[in-house]
């Protein structure tokens, strides 16, 4: 198998670009066909539609199932229109159920019933049955394509069922024990079977300490609890135990990748619109409702400023720090932000406590703000001679910080108290109400030195 790599991508393209300009199927499959799916579908992203077309002539529809399945959804949602009826049925008959049940769920429900009405009846019924769960829960993202075993057959008798059906499914690393009503009764790994006699019977060295995961847990905590457990696979159950199917690592990994992204779109304020395939028109329409919320919560900023007007008339040096004091303030809350999101995402600021969590973080920011404070206080007084205004600004950075890190640290608890994703505390929110907080802090410390200076 061909590695695809920066280096060797350029040359193999124009290789498999030349073989489908020359048409010359054999050369073209020679090459491709010696690629990983995932390579496989990078370079089909490359390719004009006239040369997709060949692809999809050279290709049978089982080859090109796994180019598919490999593609995200807005680039299957652009390559699925390209292909015949009949050639489309036939990639997704041959595709994972939880696959195509992902990809048809961004469709409309019209070309949703198309769909399912040209594929076999068995796996279209396989498809509706993950369609029935609500998005983003465990039963959306679970495949049915595993293998179950009866805790009375024989380690033999496994091993043959796996040379039939193992092919077929999605995983067979774990292998799941069921009773006669087929709920969940134990687990065997492919290490059990393999150091086992072939004689033994499945429920001598099967586990019944199985971690399972109910089909209406949210999609992130079910992949946090394959992550936290480091499993391959998790069984999904419903509410008397009955084993509906399995979520692999992989599906976990898209996951969490999906919920990162969606966090960091939050935190930026700009969800929804970190997608580069969206037009700029979208990005801004997504975008612009932020900026004009901030825009508002902005004009507080200017409201202190001008309450504190007096203060700057007197001293109007203290104006050339408003852009420290605001920018150290809001870049310690992001910071705290950052990781009170994390600490929630993956449960570390419960399995800590609460109240120890925030101390921590405030302690932290009161250590960064007193050796910040410490050092602002040294070069003010050095090079403007005037120490008074070294402790106004230094003071003002060390509690100003204490309070962005708390600040930052707490809101996101808080959203999350109230049934809310605390990612929607975004960055620039955070540090807007960090630049409020802190320019009241440094002009309450101003004017009462006033008289000093």
């Amino acid at each position: 198998m061909i590695e695809l790599n920066d280096e060797t991508k350029e040359d193999y393209v124009k290789k498999i670009i030349e073989a489908l300009e020359k048409e010359d199927i054999s050369v073209f499959r020679d090459i491709f066909l010696d690629f990983h799916p995932t390579d496989q579908a990078e370079i089909f992203n490359n390719l004009e539609p006239e040369q997709r077309g060949l692809v999809y002539k050279y290709l049978s529809p089982e080859e090109f199932s796994e180019i598919f399945e490999s593609l995200d959804i807005d680039e299957q949602k652009e390559a699925a229109p390209e292909l015949s009826k009949d050639y489309a049925a036939d990639v997704y008959n041959n595709m994972s159920a939880d696959d195509v049940a992902d990809f048809l769920g961004e469709l409309q429900q019209p070309n949703v019933r198309e769909i399912l009405g040209s594929m076999d009846k068995e796996e279209a019924r396989e498809v509706q049955e993950l369609l029935l769960y609500d998005e983003e829960t465990a039963g959306a993202i679970m495949t049915k394509e595993f293998i179950s075993l009866k805790s009375s057959s024989t380690v033999a008798e496994v091993i043959e069922l796996l040379r039939k059906e193992g092919p077929e499914a999605e995983t067979i690393y774990y292998l799941y024990v069921v009773d006669e009503d087929g709920r969940l009764a134990g687990v065997v790994s492919i290490r059990d079977l393999i150091t086992a006699s072939s004689e033994e019977q499945v429920e001598n060295i099967m586990s019944t300490r199985v971690v399972s995961i109910h089909v209406k847990t949210d999609q992130e905590e079910a992949a946090q609890l394959i992550q936290k457990y480091d499993f391959l696979a998790a069984p999904v159950i419903t509410d008397d135990n009955t084993l509906v199917g399995i979520i692999t690592v992989d599906d976990a990994l898209d996951v969490l990748e999906e919920e990162a992204t969606e966090d960091f779109g939050e935190i930026t304020a700009s969800r929804g619109s970190t997608d580069v395939n969206i037009t700029s028109y979208q990005a801004a329409k997504l975008r612009t409702p932020w900026i004009i919320l901030l825009m508002f919560f902005g004009l507080g900023t200017a409201e202190v400023i001008n309450r504190f007007e007096s203060t700057l008339e007197t001293v109007v040096l203290l104006a050339a720090f408003i852009p420290l004091i605001m920018g150290s303030a809001g870049n310690t809350g992001t910071q705290s932000l950052a990781v009170s999101v994390r600490s929630l995402a993956t449960g570390a600021s419960y399995k800590k406590g609460l109240a120890r969590t925030i101390w921590r973080e405030f302690a932290t920011g009161l250590l960064i703000g007193s050796i910040s404070g410490l050092v602002i206080f040294l070069l003010l007084g050095t090079f403007y001679n005037d120490f008074t205004l070294g402790l106004i600004v230094g003071g003002s950075i060390v509690l100003s910080l204490g309070a962005a890190s708390v600040i930052g640290m707490t809101i996101p608890l808080i959203i999350n108290k109230m049934n809310l994703d605390p990612a929607i505390a975004s960055g620039p929110f955070i540090t807007t109400l960090n630049d409020i907080i802190s320019l009241l802090i440094y002009f309450t410390i101003a004017t009462s030195f006033l008289q000093y200076m």
